[in-house]
């Protein structure tokens, strides 16, 4: 079973980046245990000097606030979902997933923003399309639904959890491994932990999964346990014959935390560098200038007798390379805005300084603008697809509409309503501009109601 344990080279050159790339976007605490791996130690620094410089590292997150400003501008509203087909089954499944989508009471809109996210800190990140395995087989459609068979659900696989693969000509996947861990205790008067590796791999037909377990004290040198078998068969897009993983994938330009992170990891360090000297600067050395020889014992409880002719003073730094370091840390700062084209976001002197227009301020949102609608094209593409996929296993017929994720600036109702007005008024001999103008205004008034209330009152205006 070593074969399963193998990795793609491109998995094992990207892990560490990877890695590093979710570090700098959690920030916190997870950075915090991981410091040591980006805190430089510097040339002949005391181990017990850079053991205390880790001990009292901080973070500043920007790459995570610039990520989570695009996740929460572009699914600050959720997208207008219109459910094509007569088949009422179909369109009460489709209802139910887009509210619970991994069975686990996971909308679709929020999973799609999680992988979202991912994809920004990875580049790219995955959505498996799974049926629930049991171990006997319905014989036919209607024992499917009756026993669960055919409610499909997805989970979200990110780069670090998919070990290997192997790509055709054009990209897609032939077959893939991926690899989940966990540690859980398996009962209360157990208390030793068990390690849980899961290895999952999907060709174009078929899955199988295989397991081992490993218990506290049995060993943990690698390739150590039992690998087992534990179930095979045909997976959800066995008869579309493609493997059931959708990806979403962002362009180099717009990986933001590729753009970002080594701005991030040298604003980490030398933010850490000024703060420790600061931190340094109040322990200040009292220095005696004195012709005699100096024998007094120096200490909180004693006092210094100083000749007539004796000074006293401190060691302390003037302060210029204290400047110098702050403005660079404000010109880092700026940098990573910029890089995440979010310049406006900056707040900092640096940025101020600039003494920016109303004009330029306004074309570097543009820009801005620009970003948030590639992201949300490739939003929307995500979801066709996976819904697309997810239908085809089901064998349902039925299309999707997506509207919505590009009104960064939307509009109030009320705008919404005098716009959809002013549109009749003009009177343009267009039945089908006035149905969608009032279907755009209804989804605007019913955000975060339920989908079969969205779709009863589409119905109606589409009937008219």
């Amino acid at each position: 079973m070593g074969l399963l344990e193998r990795e793609h080279p491109a998995y094992r050159d990207h892990k560490e980046m990877w890695q590093r790339y979710r570090d700098f976007y959690v920030g916190g605490e997870q950075l915090r245990r991981s410091a040591p791996r980006y805190l430089v130690r510097r040339q002949k620094e005391p181990q017990d000097v850079y053991g205390e410089r880790v001990s009292r590292a901080f973070y500043e997150n920007y790459l995570g606030s610039c990520i989570d400003w695009y996740a929460a501008t572009l699914f600050r509203t959720e997208p207008g979902m219109e459910l094509c087909t007569e088949d009422p089954a179909a369109k009460q499944f489709f209802r139910d997933f887009l509210a619970d989508s991994d069975r686990c009471g996971t909308s679709l809109f929020e999973l799609t923003k999680h992988t979202f996210i991912d994809a920004l800190v990875y580049g790219s990140s995955y959505a498996l399309i799974d049926f629930p395995r049991v171990d006997s087989a319905a014989r036919n459609r209607a024992e499917e639904d009756e026993c669960g068979l055919s409610r499909a659900y997805l989970t979200r696989v990110s780069p670090l959890e998919l070990v290997n693969w192997r790509e055709d000509e054009r990209g897609e996947l032939d077959w893939a491994v991926v690899k989940t861990e966990r540690v859980f205790q398996e009962s209360l008067d157990d208390p030793a932990t068990v390690r849980e590796e899961r290895w999952s791999y999907y060709d174009r037909t078929d899955y199988r999964v295989f397991v081992r377990r490993r218990r506290e004290g049995e060993g943990d040198a690698p390739g150590a346990g039992q690998i087992e078998l534990v179930s095979e068969g045909r997976h959800a897009l066995a008869e579309l014959e493609r493997t059931p993983l959708v990806r979403m994938k962002v362009s180099d330009g717009l990986w933001l935390a590729n753009k970002a992170a080594l701005l991030q990891q040298e604003h980490f360090n030398k933010s850490n560098a000024l703060g420790w000297a600061l931190h340094m600067g109040l322990f200040a050395m009292p220095v005696i200038y004195s012709e005699r020889e100096w024998q007094q014992i120096v200490g909180e409880a004693y006092y210094i007798q100083l000749g007539p002719e004796d000074r006293f003073g401190w060691t302390e730094p003037e302060g210029k390379v204290f400047e110098i370091a702050a403005e660079n840390l404000d010109r880092l700062k700026d940098e990573i805005y910029r890089v995440c084209y979010l310049m406006t976001q900056s707040a900092g002197r640096e940025a101020r300084n600039l003494g920016q227009s109303g004009a330029s301020k306004k074309r570097d949102f543009a820009v801005t603008h620009e970003v948030l609608r590639s992201y949300a094209k490739t939003i929307k593409e995500f979801l066709r697809q996976t819904l697309a996929l997810t239908a085809k296993a089901r064998q349902d017929e039925i299309a999707f509409e997506i509207s919505g994720l590009d009104d960064f600036d939307s509009p109030d109702l009320r705008e919404e309503v005098e716009t959809a007005g002013l549109l009749r008024e003009l009177k343009l001999a267009s039945p089908r501009l006035e149905k969608e103008a009032s279907k755009r205004v209804a989804l605007r008034y019913l955000e975060g109601a339920s989908q079969k209330m969205k779709d009863l009152v589409l119905e109606e205006i589409e009937q008219g």
